[in-house]
């Protein structure tokens, strides 16, 4: 007898919970695990979030509720669904229901617990930075947003801030991997993990034992050879 799982989805606006955008990739995502892990969706329980009062999700609370009354699993297509903030994803690990995040299955409580507490880090210090930066902009008397306040320094800003947006991109993989390598992982299979996972490199392509490395090393994480 197949185990009961009750899926989760999210999506962000009432246009894109209508037309489906978005929501089919998450069903098609949940639907393919289960039938891999041999679970059986009972079911699903569709989010539309607006932007506001993001910390209140009435169908992720009857979600949880349906799940724990049938001792089966929560199914949650992504796991930036869940929500970049630390409190949310404690109180969901304390609920006591047994939940798997399908782009990232192997992962375990302690590794969502720390991706999570790095994107809401990071998204803190780059609400700071832009703060900053306009504050200073506005400091020197320049008026924001138009072409002729683009000077060099402005323009390697910019680029700085690119190359800043792509590791925080990054910031997730280097997380999982770091926990896989404090777990003794080795680095090639750690690029298998990763690529089990879903996540991308930098270029899109398949993970390699260098790159794993070199995705370590920019965050400092502690090596073994």
């Amino acid at each position: 007898m197949s185990i009961p799982a009750v899926a989760y989805y999210r999506v962000s606006t009432q246009k894109q919970g209508q037309s489906g955008l978005g929501l089919e990739a998450q069903q098609a995502a949940v639907l393919a695990h289960a039938r891999v892990q041999g679970l059986s969706v009972v079911a699903e329980f569709t989010e539309i979030e607006t932007g506001t009062r993001k910390r209140h999700r009435p169908q992720l609370e009857a979600a949880l509720t349906q799940t724990r009354r049938m001792g089966g699993v929560l199914l949650i297509a992504k796991l930036d669904r869940l929500a970049r903030n630390v409190a949310f994803v404690a109180s969901l690990m304390e609920s006591g229901v047994r939940f798997t995040a399908v782009d990232m299955p192997e992962a375990d409580n302690l590794t969502i617990h720390v991706m999570a507490a790095v994107a809401e880090r990071e998204a803190a210090l780059i609400s700071q930075r832009t703060r900053a930066a306009l504050a200073a902009r506005k400091a020197r008397g320049l008026t924001l947003g138009k072409a002729a306040n683009l000077t060099d320094k402005a323009r390697a800003a910019g680029a700085a801030a690119t190359r800043a947006a792509a590791l925080q991109a990054m910031k997730p993989a280097a997380a999982y991997a770091g926990s896989l390598r404090g777990q003794g992982r080795s680095l090639r299979q750690i690029a298998l993990a990763l690529e089990e996972g879903g996540f991308s490199t930098r270029a899109g392509g398949p993970w390699s034992a260098e790159q794993v490395r070199r995705l370590l090393s920019r965050t400092e994480a502690p090596q073994r050879h």
